[in-house]
């Protein structure tokens, strides 16, 4: 083999090192958009509490007494329980919180910087409001995994139904004292266990919310209520970066090469 072929051979081998290195599980960006899809006039949404994690955190399950770290969002919506008892367990996992209050028909965004093969699951809660306790969440760490083996992102979206909405079974249903249309401080314990429940919504139509409107459930148990939607990029690496212009350059003056030969 010539002089030429082997620096040829050397020069494609490390573009095809660079590809591969940028092919392999990298730091991600995702964006995450919610959306409230409740009927006009209906639920609004506590800010979403949400962490890209191993899978090992488990924050509540059904049939089972509600902890602190669910019922800060449950009852409030603040969630700062929940979000310390999360880091706690997982502290690799990447949390966040996306704003509120969400409103029928209203959306927001934010993006997140992701190790997929460190955090490929998803975990997320937000309260419902207005009520006492109710909430939307995952209940099984594992239930929602973004990322595959590879790093690919496989999960585009979850949709949340109104049977899937969650009674944190921590404080007794009393449209005076809910959030949102009532006096929150005037709650008091109800000491039953995680279920599902949104029937009770239908307890707080006519009452003028905090928003100014007044509440209209109009929910069945396939209306969808709440969508979070996934889309991700790679980062390639700043390595990978300069073996991809290391092999590119080193192309570029082989070409060179090669016309001043032939001149």
């Amino acid at each position: 083999m010539s002089s030429l072929s082997r620096t040829t051979t050397r020069l494609l081998a490390a573009a095809a090192l660079s590809t591969g290195l940028a092919a392999q599980a990298l730091p991600t960006q995702v964006t995450v958009t919610i959306e409230n899809l409740a009927p006009a006039g209906g639920l609004a949404f506590a800010p979403l509490h949400l962490a890209f994690n191993n899978g090992s955190y488990d924050a509540f399950n059904l049939g089972q007494v509600a902890g602190t770290a669910i019922v800060s969002v449950a009852e409030g919506g603040a969630g700062g329980a929940w979000q310390a008892a999360f880091a706690a367990a997982d502290p690799g996992a990447v949390r966040g919180t996306i704003g509120g209050p969400l409103f029928a028909g209203g959306s927001k965004t934010a993006s997140y910087m992701v190790d997929s093969a460190a955090n490929p699951f998803f975990t997320f809660a937000a309260m419902a409001i207005p009520s006492n306790d109710f909430f939307i969440g995952n209940d099984n760490p594992m239930a929602h995994r973004l990322f595959d083996t590879a790093g690919q992102l496989q999960v585009s979206s979850i949709t949340v139904q109104a049977r899937d909405i969650w009674d944190a079974g921590s404080e007794v249903f009393d449209p005076a004292a809910s959030a949102f249309v009532g006096d929150n401080g005037l709650r008091a314990d109800q000491g039953s266990v995680v279920a599902f429940n949104f029937a009770e919504f239908a307890g707080y139509n006519g009452l003028t919310t905090g928003a100014g409107y007044t509440f209209n459930s109009q929910l069945a148990a396939g209306t969808d209520v709440y969508r979070i939607s996934f889309t991700a990029a790679p980062v390639p690496e700043p390595q990978t970066y300069a073996l991809m212009l290391a092999g590119l350059a080193g192309l570029g003056w082989l070409a060179r090469r090669r016309q001043a030969r032939g001149a």
